[in-house]
């Protein structure tokens, strides 16, 4: 029976336990590049025992930036900073990963503590957005300008490319961002696409823009890395995007080579009604586990080792991702280790703080 602290390969990558860093974003980036900021916030979970250390969703061109203070991708000038955080968190013994993002129409907003209202061009957003359709998210929002044909392609040119960057920055596993109403769950979501060409309208049509994502990244990612993808599992909204969907989609994409599902939820509009608690959204990932036969991670309000344990020993999910709990303890994996009574090796110069109890 698996455990927290059991190790877990996807393809010929290995996880030293069943936790990874979800992706979290900083808005501390200039022009896209990482800095120090991002060495410790990221070599800081590694040095805490987590098996997998995500980036935060970071930009495959510099519109599809949620702020102008996203980490980005999008340029060969902006992998040597990344190469050397990722070479930290390796020689910790995690396995360094990277989301790749585009905003679609949530792009050109200001940071959360700042309001995350739009961003003029005077203050360094930008005009245009794009969306697949020519709908703000809200009403006083941007108004986004609809996609054509030849600018979807250049999309899935822009994901492929950056992952050929995350590549040849070290990276050992790639997430693609489709949730959270950005622009591949924009795609997905029928509250988001009012399209009626090959991209909107049926089933096959609104997951065909994710579909070529993924084929493109998987030609130039090779055989022996995982590719991971973040869903939202359902709009919360009657109409939208739902976990029958989501079941749909995952068999899609697995033959394609996807290897895990973040099994998230909701963003697509602002009037959802989200039913917060511990672990509300682990149904979905255990339910995409058990019909679509692919490993995924559990995230959302999970924040005790009791609980993470349970969810991993019932096969409710294959890995726990967590965000939030690891902003308020960074070194999580160890102190949970020490509170479950499993041997877990800190680094040395930690090793007298981390014993079991």
């Amino acid at each position: 029976m698996p455990t927290l602290f059991s190790p877990l390969k996807l393809r010929d990558v290995h996880l030293r336990n069943r936790i990874g860093v979800s992706p979290m974003c900083q808005y501390s980036s200039v022009d896209g590049f990482a800095n120090k900021w991002h060495l410790v916030h990221l070599g800081s979970r590694a040095v805490g025992g987590a098996a997998l250390v995500m980036t935060e969703a970071t930009a495959v061109t510099p519109e599809g930036r949620i702020s102008p203070q996203d980490l980005g991708l999008w340029k060969d000038t902006q992998i040597e900073i990344l190469a050397q955080i990722f070479r930290f968190i390796e020689a910790q013994g995690a396995v360094p990963a990277m989301q790749l993002a585009h905003a679609g129409r949530k792009a050109s907003t200001s940071p959360p503590w700042e309001g995350g209202d739009a961003v003029s061009e005077t203050n360094g957003g930008w005009r245009p957005i794009y969306a697949p359709t020519a709908e703000p998210f809200k009403k006083d929002d941007i108004v986004p300008r609809e996609l054509d044909h030849a600018g979807i392609q250049y999309v899935v040119r822009a994901f492929a490319q950056s992952a050929q960057r995350a590549l040849a920055s070290g990276a050992k596993m790639i997430e693609i961002h489709a949730a959270h109403g950005y622009l591949l769950h924009e795609f997905l979501s029928p509250l988001s696409n009012k399209r009626t060409d090959e991209y909107g309208g049926a089933f096959d049509n609104r997951t065909r823009a994710l579909r070529e994502v993924v084929q493109a990244i998987r030609r130039i990612w090779p055989e022996s890395l995982p590719v991971a993808v973040r869903i939202s599992a359902t709009d919360w909204v009657e109409g939208g995007w739902d976990a029958d969907q989501s079941v749909a989609l995952v068999h899609q994409l697995k033959p394609l080579g996807v290897d895990l599902i973040d099994c998230s939820s909701g963003g697509a509009v602002p009037n959802a009604k989200i039913p917060l608690g511990p672990g509300y959204q682990v149904p979905f990932a255990e339910r995409i586990r058990r019909e679509a036969q692919v490993p995924t991670a559990a995230v959302g309000m999970i924040t005790t080792p009791e609980q993470a344990n349970d969810l991993i020993r019932a096969r409710r999910a294959d890995v726990i991702f967590m965000a939030r709990e690891f902003l308020r303890e960074p070194y999580w994996p160890l102190n949970a280790a020490a509170d479950l009574g499993i041997p877990m090796k800190a680094p040395v110069q930690y090793g007298r703080a981390f014993v079991a109890r």
